[in-house]
């Protein structure tokens, strides 16, 4: 029986057969995302031009230690591919993503890129978004009980996410709240109400973003692709 790490790495390595010479890629933060940098990284040592947008600090440390060339929105408005992780993905490929940190910047790459195409295990399929993960929400420390209040008006259990016993801090700054919400029936619904919260930099809902989603199975990688949303494979 294959484990997780074998499966993110048959879907991390399927995401590379989206990939063409001279396109700048979006390389998202985690575990998951962390094998398609690796599989970029090959294809660069041979010869491969190509660039990267990282969604993280630690991703572009990593992207540099791995010799794939780096480039900005400073440079740039838009992405060619997008390959990232998802903490849960539903039938209709909506995604909950954040519990790395980077939901924010990882955001913007996926809105700015042509193709955003998300890698996960099996374990990530779910019937409906927060059946079994928070949704993150990233805010100014400026007010963030605020915000905390507010999401607990929508229904939510809130909790502030720390690390070594101090409250998180994203690459931005910002805190992370950890939002469980009961029901996500109406998940647009719900996304356009927590960005609505003064003090709310971004959250995890990413809601009709991705076109393709790469799973790693027991029985190999499965394809599911949103109708409508071209894939551009190679």
């Amino acid at each position: 029986m294959p484990s997780t790490g074998d499966l993110k790495r048959e879907a991390a390595e399927a995401a590379l057969g989206y990939v063409k010479p001279g396109m700048v890629l979006g390389l998202g933060t985690g575990s998951t995302a962390r094998l398609f940098l690796e599989g970029v990284a090959r294809l660069v040592a041979g010869g491969m031009d190509l660039k990267g947008v990282p969604t993280s600090l630690a991703t572009a440390g990593a992207a540099k230690d791995l010799g794939v060339p780096l480039t900005s929105f400073e440079e740039r408005a838009s992405v060619d591919l997008a390959v990232d992780g998802a903490d849960e993905v539903d039938p209709k490929l909506d995604l909950i993503k954040g519990l790395g940190g980077a939901l924010f910047r990882e955001k913007i790459v996926a809105a700015a890129a042509q193709q955003f195409v998300v890698i996960v295990d099996e374990s990530k399929l779910v019937p409906r978004l927060g059946v079994r993960a928070p949704v993150p929400v990233e805010v100014h420390p400026f007010g963030w009980r605020f915000a905390a209040k507010s999401l607990e008006s929508l229904g939510a259990t809130v909790d502030l996410r720390r690390a070594s016993g101090e409250a998180f801090r994203t690459d931005n700054g910002n805190h992370i709240l950890d939002a469980r919400f009961p029901s996500l029936a109406s998940a647009e619904r719900l996304a356009g109400q927590i960005a609505a919260i003064p003090g709310v930099v971004g959250h995890g809902l990413f809601l009709k973003m991705a076109g393709t989603v790469l799973v790693g199975t027991g029985k190999g990688v499965r394809t599911l692709r949103r109708p409508g949303k071209p894939t551009r494979r190679s």
